[in-house]
């Protein structure tokens, strides 16, 4: 078991929570074009091969979250009806995606790699 800040790492098979991962493909999708809440979800679905969804009780907070650090900008399509709120990346959430895509690689690579090991030693599936 590796150390992860003094502490035994006791979360498998990476320290990325969902709300993390939901939040880096949240601003990745956003450093290509804008996109509103329900066209993130179901993008992150597609891209996921319809695997795994986030839920829009997870989506939208993070959407009002990222707006408010200032890392995303919203604005209505139709100000007066307030129905479809596109959203797109700042330079600030630019600069806070480079960051937090270059902390994450070394955890998605272990679960990488976990998941590879896995795969050959139990299932016994050539990789």
């Amino acid at each position: 078991m590796s150390l992860y800040k003094g502490e035994r790492q006791r979360q498998f098979p990476t320290t990325i929570g969902t709300t993390a991962f939901v939040k880096l493909y949240i601003l990745h999708l956003l450093n290509e074009k804008d996109y509103y809440g329900n066209k993130l979800k179901d993008e992150i679905s597609r891209r996921l091969n319809n695997k795994w969804s986030p839920s829009p009780g997870m989506i939208y907070p993070l959407l009002r979250e990222l707006e408010s650090e200032g890392y995303i900008q919203g604005h209505w399509e139709e100000p007066q009806k307030r129905t479809i709120r596109r959203y797109k990346i700042t330079d600030s959430g630019i600069k806070h995606y480079d960051i937090i895509l270059r902390q994450y690689r070394s955890s998605f690579d272990d679960s990488l790699f976990i998941i590879k090991t896995v795969l050959k030693d139990i299932y016994k599936e050539k990789i």
